[in-house]
């Protein structure tokens, strides 16, 4: 009996943790395509979600609408995920609220439908797991969530080749990144993929991919269907480059990691 107490007690601090991390953020992006869909919107499942988090008593926007005045910072707002569990014959979904870095911060519970009919099931299952979500009794504080992280410590070559494509040695240096100006009109805040990055302005838009290469200060970057790298140089700021008409460019980025 007092074991079946304190699981009790363990898991309702951890449903009011939840809540509690949840209220914190002002609003919640919705993506129009999630990873198990083939095209934006499809079965509704972007129009359904923004109606069940508005039913929550959350703000909610789609990924390419313009956020008003008061959203300045993106790690201000969670960003929805949908998972789907694959199972036989019943349809399985959860809601996922990530921040801006892409770590979770709430998973509902499991949403299920015996529904045949694709566009039944995905309404039926997601509106079951907008219950947990709708349980959380969400009301923003008015705290600004705080996030940072911390510096870590990346390879710099030392000495390559004239052509730059054979590292012959390497240390390890700590680089330490200025915090980004939250007001400039240029930041791109980074949100972690299965690959590496990507990089998104204030609208929000995807404006930079990033792919993860052997060193921790580069990446392979396309930008407006230009490939080049994005380099940590040492004095701590982050840069774009690449060829153009036989030229090297290269460009400062601003990017909150």
């Amino acid at each position: 009996m007092m074991k079946i107490k304190f699981l009790l007690t363990a898991i309702l601090c951890s449903v009011v943790g939840f809540a509690q991390s949840v209220n914190d953020y002002k609003a919640v992006i919705v993506p129009l395509k999630y990873d198990f869909m083939k095209t934006d919107n499809q079965y509704r499942m972007a129009t359904l979600s923004k109606s069940n988090l508005v039913k929550a008593g959350f703000e909610a926007f789609y990924t390419n609408e313009q956020l008003p005045d008061g959203y300045t910072d993106r790690c201000q707002v969670l960003y929805m995920d949908v998972i789907k569990d694959n199972a036989f014959l019943v349809t399985k979904l959860s809601v996922q609220f990530k921040d801006c870095f892409g770590q979770v911060v709430y998973t509902s519970e499991v949403g299920r439908s015996k529904e045949k009919d694709y566009d039944l099931a995905y309404r039926e299952s997601l509106d079951n797991a907008f219950k947990s979500v709708q349980a959380l009794h969400y009301k923003y504080s008015g705290t600004p969530v705080t996030v940072s992280r911390t510096p870590v410590a990346t390879q710099v070559p030392v000495a390559a080749t004239a052509a730059a494509t054979t590292v012959t040695a390497t240390q390890v240096v700590a680089v330490a990144t200025p915090s980004p100006d939250l007001k400039d009109p240029n930041l791109l805040y980074a949100q972690p993929t299965e690959s590496g990055y990507q990089l998104i302005d204030k609208t929000p838009k995807v404006v930079m991919k990033l792919l993860k290469t052997s060193q921790p200060n580069v990446y392979i970057a396309i930008k407006d269907n230009v490939q080049g790298s994005l380099i940590l140089k040492q004095d701590g700021q982050w840069y774009f480059e690449s060829y153009q008409n036989d030229k090297l460019v290269s460009e400062k980025i601003t990017v909150k990691f």
